[in-house]
């Protein structure tokens, strides 16, 4: 860890989730004294949409994403274009996310997840906001989908905590995505996941928590929060063979590129 941190992005955390509910200022203050100046706090169900968007009004480092995640569109209504489009007018929602397929834990709703996905390209497309995508034991599906998509109309989109395998990542490359480094990267366990990383061009590279999920070493176990966007880092400097600071300067510089709202945010309402 850096004495002085240079300035980070956590570009996936879930600041609503009740794991925070009784700190939420204190994790806010902790990621920032850590360097990580921004945070995007993703909604996963529309209709919790209020309540994340009131945390990115509260909270000047942070902005907001929303979709349906792909665990719960068998639940929850049809997120639409219309709708989608519409939540994106607020300032500080900056992406479209997260969405995507995971067939591990409901692979029974295997069709809903695809039709849901679609539609959340098409927001993507139509309000050129970057498309965050959940993938797990999807990797041929996502990669036939994301490439069909694509040609029928470009969009870009960040493979949120990327853990799948290389053809998924090279499929994602190809189309000029970006790749995001979670925890999981820090695993011991996980070197085929950094020789992934490794391989990839660096500047298509963003890191981030899943907070409160997947903490890096030495917090594995525990909650992870924002803060720990710094300990992601460190090792995604080691698999580049970078100083952190380096690296750190390219992924904020990566974000930026990608996520065109907030590099453009001035701090208005």
């Amino acid at each position: 860890m850096p004495n002085l941190p240079a300035e980070i992005t956590d570009s996936h955390c879930h600041l609503d989730f009740p794991d925070f509910a009784e700190e939420l200022p204190d994790v806010v203050e902790r990621a920032v004294a850590a360097g990580v100046t921004r945070m995007v706090t993703i909604c996963t169900k529309l209709r919790n949409e209020p309540q994340v968007r009131a945390i990115a009004e509260q909270f000047a480092p942070v902005f907001f994403a929303a979709a349906t995640h792909p665990m719960s569109v068998a639940d929850e209504p049809m997120a639409s274009v219309e709708d989608l489009v519409k939540l994106a007018q607020h300032p500080k929602f900056v992406a479209i996310g997260e969405s995507g397929l995971d067939y591990h834990y409901t692979a029974d709703s295997k069709p809903v997840q695809r039709e849901s996905l679609i539609n959340h390209i098409a927001a993507a497309r139509q309000t050129g906001l970057p498309l965050i995508i959940h993938s797990r034991d999807a990797d041929s599906d996502m990669a036939d989908i994301l490439a069909a998509e694509h040609r029928s109309g470009a969009f870009s989109c960040v493979m949120h905590c990327f853990s799948s395998g290389p053809e998924l990542a090279k499929a994602a490359l190809d189309l000029g995505f970006y790749l995001s480094m979670s925890g999981i990267a820090t695993f011991p366990k996980s070197q085929s996941v950094r020789d992934i990383f490794a391989a990839a061009p660096v500047d298509r590279i963003l890191v981030e928590t899943d907070a409160p999920y997947l903490a890096p070493p030495p917090f594995r176990g525990r909650r992870n929060e924002p803060a720990y966007t710094a300990h992601t880092a460190q090792v995604g400097a080691d698999v580049f063979n970078m100083d952190y600071a380096d690296f750190a300067a390219q992924t904020q510089a990566n974000f930026d590129r990608l996520f065109t709202k907030v590099s453009r945010w001035d701090g208005g309402t």
